[in-house]
């Protein structure tokens, strides 16, 4: 079989092609690798403890982020592994791989 274009995909799955692209397409910006954090987030804001991506997301460069890392793996917040992990993530793909940077206090909202 042939390479599909965009154009012949949406030819052959119009509906398709409209629910992947189409009006309320919701854009993956960050990752989570870590199941425990991302129950964390997914929990109701009552209560809401912010998650380590929560604070290098309010990070303006790498040295913050890893200075953020680096305090929440010493204080028992995060796991070696996980902030292993996150090290890497950092260095590899770089901050903006967390996610869209928030503003200071505002742990849930999309700005």
């Amino acid at each position: 079989m042939g390479e599909l274009t965009r154009k012949g995909f949406r030819k052959r799955y119009p509906n398709l092609a409209e629910e992947l692209g189409g009006v309320g397409t919701v854009e993956i910006q960050a990752v989570r690798t870590s199941a425990k954090e991302a129950e964390k987030a997914s929990h109701s804001l009552h209560g809401y403890e912010p998650t380590a991506v929560d604070f290098i997301r309010r990070c303006e460069n790498d040295a913050q982020a890893l200075e953020i890392i680096n305090f929440l793996e010493k204080n028992g917040k995060i796991e070696p592994d996980y902030a292993r992990h996150l090290r890497a993530q950092l260095a590899e793909r770089g901050l903006q791989s967390f996610g869209k940077r928030r503003k200071s206090g505002c742990y849930w909202c999309s700005e």
